[in-house]
């Protein structure tokens, strides 16, 4: 689990609340699934980005539902490097957080034929650079001439991540940003520097990427990108191990066909990373759900 920052404070990352949802238990002590289905008897395991907010609504959601259902469920947060190749290898059930076709492209190269791919769930993200709303730039083809505004710097998230490499790879030659430093360390340092920076009026630079909280919480724009160089709208993957449908068929079946729109994902990351000052996901979750008892009972109809 990452440290999030001050302006958030430390959320512990579990989950395990009440609530009621249709359809048959999903397992047992003895790992059993509906009738006429088989389930492994061990917990279900989802590996979750570090920092990647939602990544971590989805799979949090997940952990709650399926353990109404009668699963047990871990989550290991890991960067993206570690969860890849410890799904490929079996050590991880499934990971609800890959971005296709650009931001995780060399991973599933990598490791995509000993994993199986379950289908997009939101098909709304898009890498962005942004700034405050109020800079006098409005394109990243205007940085390179307005340095000095953000003092030649792109706060930045984790250096493994996709968003790093494409920034690196790029968007900085793309558009002569050669001058800036690109800093790269995690997405709670970056948000505590888009924190700082607005509360102090400043002009800041930062990477990000949509759906995301914080374009609720700060008064901030994208920048436009007229080469396309962060790519279009891609789609958000459930990506598994190749045991996971043998293992655990009826989840497998779940996971295949969720679906989340872009509204009621803001809604929920929102819940639980900007609303509530709550260091523990399960009340906030649990009420979340409460108000979307309706939507949330589709995911294991």
């Amino acid at each position: 689990m990452t440290k999030r920052n001050t302006f958030l404070g430390a959320l512990a990352l579990t989950s395990a609340a009440a609530l009621t949802l249709t359809g048959c238990a999903g397992g047992s002590d003895e790992g059993a699934g509906t009738e006429g289905d088989a389930a492994a008897d061990r917990p279900i395991t989802i590996a979750v980005f570090n920092g990647w907010d939602e990544g971590i609504a989805a799979s949090e959601l997940w952990k709650t539902v399926l353990e109404e259902q009668g699963y047990e469920v871990e989550l290991e947060y890991a960067d993206p490097a570690a969860v890849y190749n410890g799904i490929a290898s079996g050590d991880y059930d499934v990971t609800l957080d890959t971005w296709l076709p650009l931001t995780h492209a060399d991973y599933i190269e990598e490791y995509g034929d000993d994993m199986v791919d379950l289908g997009a769930w939101n098909e709304d993200a898009k890498l962005t650079f942004a700034v405050n709303e109020d800079a006098p730039i409005d394109s990243i083809e205007q940085l390179a001439d307005n340095a000095d505004l953000f003092d030649s710097t792109i706060y930045g998230i984790e250096s493994g991540s996709g968003l790093a490499t494409v920034t690196d790879s790029a968007v900085i030659p793309g558009y002569g940003l050669e001058a800036f430093d690109h800093v790269t360390s995690s997405t709670p340092a970056m948000l505590t520097e888009l924190d700082t920076a607005t509360r102090a009026g400043e002009d800041i630079l930062v990477t990000l990427w949509r759906p995301h909280w914080a374009y609720d919480a700060f008064p901030i724009k994208d920048l436009e990108d007229p080469k396309g160089l962060l790519g279009d709208a891609e789609g958000i993957h459930s990506y598994a191990s190749t045991t996971f449908e043998e293992d655990f068929p009826e989840v497998f079946e779940w996971l295949s066909a969720f679906k989340m729109d872009s509204e009621t994902l803001y809604s929920l990351e929102n819940a639980m990373f900007n609303e509530n000052d709550s260091d523990d996901y399960e009340a906030v979750v649990a009420e979340w759900i409460a108000a979307n008892e309706e939507w949330v009972a589709t995911l294991t109809s």
